[in-house]
């Protein structure tokens, strides 16, 4: 399939409004996380052997009550609707940008973000327990506190010599709904954002998943837009891995059929190997050839299921290995297009989460407003100053 930019569509009264589109996304990615949760490193396969047949929903821990001492997975509640690490960063860059109020970059994640993961104690579903969310986050995350805290490193930099994975992508949806309808701005703000996280294509991965988010909230998206607007920001085996499993997605009618072709098209460009728990030697190393598999194979799911929610995360969900993630950021591409979250679903993670799905929404929103209004005086004085310069702006 040729992805193209397509002229915009005039606007509708049924077209899903900005405070819509932040909740979808918000609580969609909150939902896929959850969803994908207990089924996280496994194949398609083993989870329909698991489960007898395909995930329709939510589903308990995989080793029922031996969640516990279950190894590799203890000592956490994977399942009955608990969000991961996924949303709580998620939820976390959400406060960042209720106490920052305008764009962020790699120094509020070392000011603001790595303090709140080191001294807010919070509930956290996995742990069914309060404590701080560094008791929670994964290696990769841990790596900003090491970094950031302990050793003072300049926070634009901090993210090389970390593993090479979504850990800075799989948190970046704010990122794209504060830009909303902007992807090139979610773009070069999530980059930087990730700096202070992730390098290689970890940080691109994260840039062109706000790009996707944010290409999403236009009134006219698509899916075929939201790529469109994704490929040419995308960069190295990132670009080209996107391209490749949604040209492999477009060829699709629903997500069953979709599982293992868009294995196949995502696995030259992904370094963990064929089997997720064993990851290959050069796994996780930087590279200019290779991505994430996450993000392609989310927007591929979306491309499958024609935008539509409840499709494009089960298909993330019963795709396995890290279908968490991979669920989290289908669920939010799909949310902001304006796909409707099964409130079913949404109650249920939200009541054995103990979360408030709908809060950070409602904060993020508002914070969104204040960024475009701050972002229109700035453009503002610049056209003032460059007219004044004997530019083509204007002069009022």
């Amino acid at each position: 399939m040729n992805y193209e930019a397509t002229e915009d569509a005039e606007n509708t009264a049924d077209t899903p409004s900005l405070d819509e589109r932040i909740t979808g996304a918000l609580v969609g990615a909150a939902v896929g996380d959850a969803l994908g949760g207990p089924v996280e490193g496994y194949s398609p396969e083993q989870i329909a052997e698991r489960h007898g047949g395909r995930v329709h929903g939510v589903v308990g821990p995989w080793h029922g009550a031996g969640w516990r001492t279950a190894r590799p997975i203890a000592p956490y509640h994977k399942g009955d609707g608990h969000v991961t690490d996924d949303t709580l960063m998620t939820h976390a860059l959400v406060r960042v940008y209720a106490t920052v109020r305008d764009h962020l970059d790699a120094y509020a994640v070392a000011d603001h973000l790595v303090p709140d993961l080191m001294t807010n104690p919070r509930w956290i579903p996995e742990l069914e327990a309060e404590t701080i969310p560094l008791h929670r986050i994964f290696l990769a995350e841990k790596w900003l506190v090491a970094r950031l805290h302990y050793g003072h490193v300049d926070p634009r930099e901090a993210g090389v010599g970390n593993i090479v994975n979504c850990g800075a992508a799989m948190y970046m949806a704010p990122v794209g709904l504060v830009n909303a309808a902007h992807p090139a701005a979610a773009y070069a703000e999530a980059l930087d954002v990730a700096g202070a996280h992730q390098s290689s294509y970890g940080r691109e991965a994260a840039g062109v998943f706000a790009a996707a988010v944010a290409a999403a909230c236009a009134p006219d998206a698509t899916p075929d837009s939201v790529v469109a607007a994704c490929l040419p920001l995308a960069k190295d085996g990132t670009r080209e891995a996107v391209e490749r499993v949604c040209e492999e997605a477009s060829k699709h009618t629903d997500v069953e059929s979709a599982l293992r072709p868009l294995r196949e098209a995502v696995a030259p460009y992904d370094t963990v190997g064929p089997d997720y728990r064993s990851p290959s030697l050069g796994a996780r190393r930087p590279s200019r050839l290779h991505a994430i598999e996450e993000l392609p194979v989310a927007l591929g799911m979306v491309v499958a299921a024609r935008g539509d929610f409840r499709h494009a995360v089960l298909g993330a969900v019963n795709y396995g290995r890290d279908c968490d993630s991979i669920a989290t950021m289908a669920g939010a591409v799909t949310g902001a297009l304006g796909s409707p979250v099964p409130e079913e679903w949404a109650k249920t993670v939200a009541e054995a989460s103990r979360l408030d799905l709908w809060e950070p929404a409602a904060t993020l929103t508002a914070v969104a407003r204040e960024v475009f209004a701050r972002d229109v005086e700035r453009r503002r004085a610049h056209e003032r100053a460059f007219a004044r310069l004997g530019g083509n702006g204007c002069s009022d």
